[in-house]
């Protein structure tokens, strides 16, 4: 049997690692403009869920997703002024942002263990027959065991909830993580996210809520999991108020683009 010197075998492991590495690199590169519209898709997916244009259990294809999406436009809103900007929506990266001190803030003290904000966030504008029909804001916070991300839908009157998605988390399988359940999701239609006084009202309970009409701002528990529904209560509401959308939602109403019914 042929020996080798320990020279040659660390010489020779680090030419195939480095070969390797070669390798994995120019696949990662190559894939990584597929794995950015895999990415804006799967967020196209989950904006059409929150706002009813998209089944729960169905697959639509890409061009099926990009039709949807014609009726649909981003928005980069300014949370503090709530104003629309003229930022680029296309490559708008709001996770970036909130980390990035040039162009975030520290969160005022909340319940929905959000650290930190965005000076500015990407919203989407449903429109139907030309008129605006829903918006669709990105929500998220802390669950149990791991930040919820998602969106909530709310209709043209800026107080009826859609529907409500959530896209990202870790909560635990069975008891947290029904909220992906479709079922829990339809309690969300038709609820009010606000009060008269348009203050967030929305919350999850523990145990059952009546339906939308006798009982429009709770949501039924979640079984077993009460801190996730207690968490997802809190990081709504903080994206309703005053440090999240609120000021952009009530622009809209003194505007008149918002008119409660």
């Amino acid at each position: 049997m042929q020996q080798h010197s320990t020279v040659y075998t660390i010489l020779f492991s680090t030419a195939v690692c480095i070969v390797c590495s070669f390798f994995v690199s120019g696949a990662a590169v190559g894939l990584k403009a597929r794995q950015d519209e895999n990415a804006r898709l799967d967020k196209q997916v989950n904006v059409c869920l929150a706002a009813g244009l998209i089944e729960p259990g169905t697959h639509p294809s890409a061009e099926q997703v990009k039709a949807l999406f014609a009726d649909i436009k981003p928005v980069v809103v300014d949370l503090a002024g709530g104003q629309e900007t003229d930022t680029e929506t296309e490559g708008f990266d709001q996770l970036k942002a909130t980390k990035d001190p040039a162009t975030s803030r520290i969160a005022p003290d909340n319940n929905a263990g959000i650290p930190r904000l965005p000076n500015q966030a990407l919203l989407f504008k449903v429109f139907k027959d030309g008129r605006l029909d829903q918006l669709v804001l990105p929500i998220e916070g802390k669950g149990l065991w791991s930040t919820l991300y998602g969106f909530l839908a709310l209709d043209a009157d800026g107080v009826t909830i859609r529907g409500i998605t959530f896209y990202q988390h870790a909560e635990t399988p069975g008891l947290g993580g029904e909220i992906d359940n479709p079922k829990w999701k339809a309690l969300w239609v038709g609820r009010q996210a606000f009060d008269e006084n348009f203050e967030p009202k929305i919350e999850v309970i523990k145990g059952h809520a009546g339906d939308a009409q006798s009982d429009p701002y709770r949501i039924d528990g979640l079984s077993g999991a009460t801190l996730t529904g207690r968490g997802v209560s809190h990081l709504v509401r903080f994206w309703l108020g005053e440090n999240g959308f609120g000021p952009y939602l009530q622009n809209l109403r003194e505007s008149g683009v918002l008119k409660r019914g």
